[in-house]
């Protein structure tokens, strides 16, 4: 019997590229008060009444472009990672794949866990960078499942892995590998958005957060646990990994949503200033997602694409994510022992 669960957890995905699956995914998704956090009555009827309306039919249309014959590439991906985790760490172990939003979900797979007797539990929420509307919405819902249950075994949380050396690592070597046979003349770190009042909010001295524009460029005290700041010291140490400088690589965010002033500077924006400043060929790192999916293979790798050539770029290509890549599965495996 294996001693110790492990629970590999991602954002999630819909159960299909259609529109009502798609609906339900938003809902659940944009619902969590961590994602968007106003009143509840007012978030549930702008998702509910105008989100998941008039979003699920393009957002479906986007799906579709990257679905796979075996399904999202985000799930498949987690079950790949959890099956060769579960190889090289042997019996004492049990691992499996959960998604925060969608299937299989937290709940279906900690019970898996809990229903197998496990004497111990890790939950690894998979994201490098600490975020409330990931990690923290993620640890709660772990917590939520468990306080159903009259008794649980020990619980250990990994937390942020932004600069790990085994993530950078791993990163860099796909990189490099990528980079081999496409001759770029800079390399974009494009990590996810999020609202500039989130990284306000938690910021407990309410003094350093966004008050120049050199707060995100080292990790104090202060910052620690700042998602901007902790993607910056990611690009520094991915720059430093793969013989970067700040001449031939920057840092932007993507996937804005709604009309919020969100983290900056944004990605869109930034292609044509890399136009201006005379690149031609242009590779895209997310360091902020350890599996390709919908945020990497559509909005970079076909939407940025497309944008890039309008504007006059020769190529831009999208570096793999972690997926499954044997470099970041002994990664995985190291970490969560």
């Amino acid at each position: 019997m294996a001693k110790t669960g492990v629970l590999l957890i991602n954002l999630g995905s819909p159960d299909g590229p259609d529109t009502p699956s798609v609906r339900r995914y938003l809902r659940e998704f944009l619902t969590d008060a961590r994602v968007i956090d106003t009143p509840v009555i007012p978030r549930y009827l702008l998702v509910y009444g105008i989100i998941s309306i008039f979003r699920s039919p393009k957002s479906a249309h986007a799906y579709q472009k990257i679905w796979t014959p075996k399904g999202s590439p985000l799930v498949q991906a987690g079950y790949a990672l959890a099956k060769r985790v579960q190889e090289i760490l042997g019996p004492d172990y049990h691992v499996r794949s959960a998604m925060r939003y969608g299937k299989p979900s937290i709940e279906t797979e900690m019970k898996a866990l809990l229903d197998s007797g496990v004497e111990k539990i890790h939950a690894f929420p998979l994201y490098p960078q600490y975020a409330g509307a990931s990690t923290a919405s993620s640890v709660e819902e772990v917590m939520r499942v468990l306080q159903k249950e009259v008794a649980w075994p020990e619980l250990k949380v990994l937390g942020d892995f932004y600069d790990h050396p085994g993530f950078i690592n791993s990163f860099a070597e796909i990189a490099k590998r990528h980079l081999a046979t496409f001759n770029a003349d800079h390399v974009l770190y494009s990590y996810h958005g999020l609202p500039e009042h989130q990284m306000r909010s938690a910021d407990r001295s309410g003094q350093h957060c966004l008050a120049s524009q050199d707060c995100c460029f080292s990790i104090t005290p202060v910052n620690r646990l700042c998602y901007r700041a902790q993607c910056f010291a990611t690009t520094r140490a991915l720059q430093e990994a793969m013989g970067r400088t700040a001449e031939d690589s920057s840092l932007s965010f993507q996937s804005r949503l709604g009309r919020a002033t969100w983290i900056q500077p944004y990605t869109d924006q930034e292609l044509p200033i890399l136009i201006k400043r005379g690149v031609k060929r242009l590779a895209v790192m997310c360091p902020a997602f350890v599996a390709d999916c919908l945020e990497t293979l559509e909005e970079i790798e076909i939407r940025a694409a497309e944008d890039w050539k309008a504007l006059g770029g020769e190529a831009l290509t999208l570096i793999p994510s972690l997926n499954s890549e044997e470099i970041w599965c002994l990664t995985v495996a190291d970490m969560v022992k």
